[in-house]
Formats: C-alpha cells, sequence, structure tokens
C-alpha cells in the first residue's frame, strides 16, 4: 500500500501514535507478513527511533482488529489496511482529503461487487497521488453504477431507445452487452430516458473526455484539483444518486 517515502512522511506527522507507526510499517509494499525483527529493523530504519525500544509483539496484539499473527508473521486485517487508508489522508492537500473521504463514504451503498472493486481501486489510486489513475477508475465506476441501474430499472425502455436510435443494436441482458454502446451514446439513452437530465449529461460528457485523455498514452498533464473536481462530480451525480 504505501513505499518508503510515504511512511517517512506519516513518521513524521506529530498526531501519529507508535501503534499507528507500526502498524504502518506493515503497510509497505508488498504486504506480506512481517517478523517483529524485522518491523523494527523497518521503522528505525524509516525514522522511528523509537520502535527500538518499543514492545511490537504488546503493541500488535493491543491492536486487535487491525492485526493478525499468521505462521509467516504480523499481517493488517481488512480493518486495519481501512486505518492505514484514513491515516493516508494526513499526506492528502485538503480538497483531495474531502473528495476521498466522499467517495469512501459511497463504497458501502454500492452493492455490485465488481462496481464497488472499481471504486476502492478509485480511492487507493488518489491516496497514492495516482491522479490519472484515479479519473479513468472512478469514471468506470460510475459508468458501471449507470449500467446497474439501467439493468434493475429500465432495461426493456433502454433496448427500444438504443434500437430507435441504431437498427443494428441487439438487444442487452447483461452489463457486458451494455458495454458495446460507445460510452457517450450510452449517455445519450439515458438523458433520453430521463435516467439523467441534460446538465448533467453534459458535465459526465466532460468527464468522459477527461477519462479518455487519461486513459491513452499523450502529454495531458492532470493534477489533484482536475482529478478531484471529476471525482466530485461523479459522487455528486452518480454514485449518490443512483
Amino acid at each position: 500500500m504505501l513505499d518508503n517515502d510515504s511512511i517517512k512522511e506519516l513518521f513524521a506527522q506529530a498526531s501519529l501514535s507508535s501503534k499507528d507507526k507500526i502498524l504502518t510499517c506493515l503497510a509497505q509494499e508488498p504486504l506480506q507478513p512481517r517478523k517483529v525483527a524485522e518491523i523494527r529493523e523497518l521503522a528505525i530504519s524509516l525514522g522511528f527511533r523509537a520502535a527500538r525500544n518499543l514492545d511490537i509483539s504488546k503493541t500488535l496484539s493491543n491492536a486487535k482488529a487491525f492485526t493478525i499473527r499468521t505462521a509467516g508473521g504480523w499481517e493488517l486485517t481488512t480493518a486495519g489496511k481501512s486505518r492505514i487508508s484514513e491515516l493516508t489522508g494526513l499526506l492528502l492537500p485538503p480538497v483531495t482529503t474531502l473528495v476521498v473521504s466522499g467517495l469512501r463514504n459511497q463504497l458501502p451503498t454500492i452493492s455490485n461487487d465488481s462496481t464497488r472493486s472499481f471504486a476502492e481501486e478509485a480511492v487507493r489510486a488518489f491516496e497514492a497521488k495516482l491522479y490519472r489513475s484515479a479519473i479513468v477508475l472512478s469514471w468506470v465506476g460510475a459508468v458501471s453504477v449507470l449500467y446497474d441501474h439501467v439493468l434493475k430499472n429500465c432495461l426493456a425502455e433502454f433496448n427500444m431507445e438504443a434500437l430507435r436510435r441504431d437498427p443494428k443494436w441487439k438487444t442487452a441482458k447483461t452489463e457486458d452487452d451494455l458495454a458495446r454502446m460507445k460510452e457517450h451514446d450510452f449517455l445519450q439513452v439515458l438523458a433520453a430516458l430521463s435516467v439523467i437530465g441534460k446538465n448533467v449529461k453534459d458535465e459526465l460528457e466532460v468527464c468522459l473526455k477527461l477519462r479518455n485523455g487519461c486513459g491513452h498514452p499523450n502529454s495531458l498533464i492532470v493534477g489533484e484539483y482536475k482529478a478531484s473536481a471529476h471525482v466530485e462530480t461523479l459522487i455528486q451525480n452518480v454514485f449518490s444518486k443512483l
């Protein structure tokens, strides 16, 4: 989850407890079981010198929900990984922190496992400051939300409108079938069915254009504010609405 530079930055945060610093060591990439001696050596080498005299086994044992001891050593649980995700917010600019928090808050509301996976990956990309990846993954997650809405609520109407626009359209029954349609055209059909309004469609077209720019090799450069605005649009108009 974290590279050494990110761990050093977290160690420098005055608000970080000894327990959280040790948990952070378990989040070093690649994620794998770690022995106490290895954790201590890593912590000291990255700036947490107090780890030299810290009872690391006791610290990890007391962090019950966040860690588990396996045959190979200590590992983070799912709750532990979530805790690390919260801590990485300390490294993000305020605007990005708010957007990441907003997207993370939507995760429990997403019932489709595949859709939730895309959204979770977008969160992790944001936390790693991989803005192009966050833009692409959040868009894919939002489109998956829209596909799911169509399949559950208006599939017959969708197929009828799609066929009206394209006589060669083959009746869609699954998400993969819907994906045969170009995403720009998909938005037009949704607007025609009033699944989304015209202004929302226009904003999503902007998001789609940015996603296309980030998803192909080119000289486009995007930063945190551009990525944050993109994800905020998707949260407010897709993730929190459908």
